[in-house]
């Protein structure tokens, strides 16, 4: 198998090492990056000095798309930030090569119904990296709801809070795609893997409103802090949901609570637990996820879209399910801007 990597920041060498690891010698993997100095980074994000990529992986590197394109990969992983991800996968799913998108799919909503066109009329695979949806506690998570275990849903509240200048040590945070407007920056676009949780649980909002913006002593010129209120429609009744999200938390707050009429679930990822109490506030389950470990998501993420393209699962996220989350992100970032409640049909 012949895969392309378009872009080597942090994810996209994620990926690099875990298609390596899960395909070992079936498959060869190339990249397109035009920079001329890129550092290789651990799983952890740290700078491993002295040595190129080339060196490390025996990676050939293009200094462009077309040229990584006349190789004719099977599939591509694009990584790129998000506001390049459409015009490039347009480009790669036009020379009929299978898709993996990072995301969000992208930063507006422009392009991506040609998008969707393309990739159908190709026949092609196509996934999108909300790797979350991968993580036990999530899983668990979903089941329990399905099952109804807490009774009717009253209220769920969510959040995300993590310092955004130590996501990357290795770089200037303000040179970041996530500071970025031009690049699709800002909380709500980059922090939109709880969004895309929420839709999986609970479908599509139908109204939603944001306040926030840049409140912090950041350089960004985009959104740092948001807090979004969402009211969902869930077996005929209103389901408000809250979300939280900021770049200043240190340390770093990640989680979901679910209350209902019967109990409450608590998700806290950081600790790796999932709490579930019945109706008389006694706990009633709690699994902690022992040794877990994050890149395990993207491990199974990979292995899942490798499977998608031997035609066994549809993939778990697909290009029509990130196109629905990241409405919602956009439904916010209007509201925010607008000071209006958006309603989304």
């Amino acid at each position: 198998m012949k895969i392309l990597i378009v872009g080597l920041g942090g994810i996209g060498q994620r990926h690099l090492r875990n298609l390596l690891t899960v395909l070992g010698n079936s498959v060869e993997v190339r990249a397109v990056d035009p920079r001329a100095d890129i550092p290789v980074l651990t799983d952890k994000l740290t700078v491993e000095p002295d040595v190129t990529l080339q060196q490390k992986y025996g990676l050939h590197i293009y200094a462009d798309l077309e040229a990584g394109l006349a190789w004719q990969p099977d599939a591509a992983y694009i990584c790129t930030p998000s506001s390049l991800h459409i015009p490039v996968a347009v480009q790669i799913a036009q020379a009929g090569a299978h898709l993996f998108i990072e995301k969000p799919i992208s930063h507006n909503l422009d392009g991506v119904g040609n998008l969707l066109e393309t990739v159908e009329r190709r026949n092609l695979t196509a996934a999108v990296g909300y790797q979350m949806r991968f993580h036990p506690g999530l899983q668990r998570l979903r089941i329990l709801l399905q099952e109804g275990r807490v009774g009717r849903l009253l209220s769920v509240q969510a959040e995300i809070g993590e310092y955004l200048p130590g996501w990357h040590t290795y770089e200037d945070y303000r040179q970041m795609y996530a500071s970025r407007q031009d690049l699709g920056g800002g909380v709500i676009l980059s922090q939109i893997h709880e969004m895309d949780y929420l839709y999986w649980f609970f479908g599509l909002p139908r109204r939603v409103y944001a306040l926030g913006g840049r409140l912090s002593r950041l350089e960004v010129d985009v959104e740092d802090t948001a807090d979004i209120l969402m009211e969902f429609e869930v077996q005929g009744r209103p389901l408000p949901v809250s979300l939280h999200e900021d770049y200043l938390q240190r340390p770093p707050s990640r989680g979901c609570k679910v209350v209902g009429d019967a109990g409450k679930i608590i998700l806290d990822f950081p600790a790796a637990s999932l709490t579930v109490f019945d109706g008389e506030g006694r706990q009633v389950e709690q699994t902690v996820f022992q040794d877990f470990q994050r890149n395990q998501m993207f491990l199974d993420e990979t292995r899942h879209f490798l499977e998608a393209l031997q035609g066994k699962p549809t993939p778990l996220v697909s290009l029509q399910d990130a196109a629905q989350s990241l409405r919602m992100a956009l439904a916010a970032k209007e509201s925010l801007t607008t000071g209006k409640v958006i309603a989304l049909p």
